[in-house]
């Protein structure tokens, strides 16, 4: 059974950077695409970043373009979110995802196997 398990989340200033990871235990016997959204209080869940499994494309949202930058280490079955230059609204719950059938994607529907968050709070 696939896991994932986030962490590196915390409080922060505004203007003060995170590095989120995401590790993956157990065997997905499929090269995935693994993703990145985050939930605020009171809002959906949004899609934030992906990247495929070669880390050759990766997609990002509007709001966190030029700011949070993806990237994995196979090797290690970990994902990464660096988030920079972190604002007050990017507060929220992230999720880390995987899609098992890859290529990018940025619907929730489109990930198979979610972990269970981490919290990011920035402070103004």
């Amino acid at each position: 059974q696939v896991q994932l398990k986030e962490s590196g989340g915390g409080l922060v200033q505004a203007g003060a950077s995170l590095r989120l990871s995401c590790t993956v235990f157990g065997r997905t016997f499929t090269p995935y695409t693994m993703g990145w959204f985050r939930q605020a209080p009171g809002k959906e869940r949004e899609f934030v970043a992906a990247i495929t499994w070669s880390g050759e494309s990766t997609d990002y949202s509007d709001s966190v373009k030029g700011r949070f930058t993806i990237s994995r280490d196979n090797a290690k079955n970990t994902g990464y979110l660096q988030l920079n230059s972190l604002k007050p609204e990017d507060t929220a719950v992230y999720y880390c995802a995987v899609r098992l059938r890859g290529g990018l994607r940025v619907g929730e529907r489109e990930y198979d196997i979610w972990g269970q968050g981490t919290q990011v709070t920035v402070s103004s």
